[in-house]
C-alpha cells in the first residue's frame, strides 16, 4: 500500500529551482533512503513532505489524503514525524518532559489508549533513553540529542517518521547503535531514511532514491543503485 506520494513537486527560490517535478512514493512498511550529493534537494524534499516548506508545484498525498496546504502539525497529528538534519530541542527541559510533549499528540491519534505518560516512557524505553529521563536536554551529548529527537518522533505514534541525516556527528558505536534501532523501529513505523552515511543505507535500506540537480535520477534496490553507472557519476560514494 502506498502510505505517501508526491505529484510533480517542485519548489522554487526566485529564478532557482530546489526541487522539479518530483514523483515520489513511499510504500507502508518500507525503509527508504534518499541519497545524493550535496546540494541535491534531499533536505528540501523532506521539508515538503514535513510541511515546514511550501511547494511551488506539484501536490503531496498521505494515503489518498491531500496534504499539500496542511502545516507540520496538522501533519503530526496524521502521522507524519520528521527530525531535523541540525538538532533542535528545548535545552532547559528534561528527556522526560521534551517527549512528553510530543506524546501528547500520540495520545490523541490513538483515540483513548495509552496515556501520554506511558506512551513516554515506553519511547525513552525503545531508544535507551530511560536513564536519561530527567537529563535536560540541552546538557546531552550530540548522540543522544539525536536519539531523543528519535523517541520525539516515536511518541507521536507517526505511520511515517522522516529521518534527515540522523547519523550526522555520531561515532562508529553511535551509528551502529542507531542503525539496530531504525531496524527494530520498522516493524511498526516506515522511515524515510534521508542520509550520507552509505554502509549504513546500504545495510537499512529496502529500496534508494538517488537525487541529483533537484531530480529523481535513479530508484531501486541497493544492488541496482550501485551497479548504476549515472548514480556513479554524481555520487562517487555509493
Amino acid at each position: 500500500m502506498t502510505l505517501l506520494r508526491t505529484a510533480g513537486l517542485g519548489r522554487r527560490y526566485g529564478g532557482v529551482a530546489a526541487l522539479s517535478d518530483v514523483d515520489f512514493a513511499v510504500t507502508a512498511g518500507e525503509i527508504r533512503a534518499v541519497i545524493g550529493p550535496n546540494g541535491a534537494g534531499k533536505t528540501t524534499l523532506s521539508g515538503l513532505l514535513a510541511g515546514r516548506i511550501r511547494p511551488t508545484a506539484g501536490r503531496i498525498f498521505l494515503a489518498d489524503r491531500d496534504i499539500t496546504r496542511l502545516p507540520p502539525w496538522r501533519r503530526a497529528r496524521l502521522g507524519i514525524a520528521s527530525g531535523f538534519q541540525v538538532s533542535s530541542l528545548f535545552p532547559g527541559l528534561s528527556c522526560r518532559q521534551t517527549v512528553l510533549l510530543a506524546a501528547r499528540t500520540g495520545a490523541r491519534r490513538q483515540g483513548g489508549g495509552e496515556s501520554a505518560a506511558e506512551i513516554a516512557r515506553a519511547a525513552l524505553d525503545r531508544t535507551g533513553l530511560t536513564h536519561r529521563a530527567e537529563t535536560r536536554a540541552g546538557a546531552l551529548s550530540h548522540g543522544h540529542r539525536r536519539l531523543l529527537e528519535i523517541a520525539m518522533g516515536l511518541a507521536l505514534r507517526p505511520s511515517l517518521l522522516i529521518l534527515d541525516e540522523p547519523a550526522q556527528g555520531l561515532t562508529e558505536a553511535e551509528t551502529a547503535s542507531l542503525c539496530a534501532l531504525i531496524r527494530e523501529m520498522a516493524g511498526s513505523v516506515t522511515v524515510l531514511l534521508i542520509e550520507h552515511n552509505m554502509p549504513m543505507v546500504m545495510a537499512l535500506a529496502g529500496r534508494i532514491t538517488v537525487m541529483d540537480q533537484g531530480r529523481i535520477l535513479a530508484s531501486g534496490a541497493p544492488e541496482t543503485i550501485r551497479a548504476d553507472a549515472r548514480v556513479r557519476a554524481v555520487y562517487p560514494g555509493v
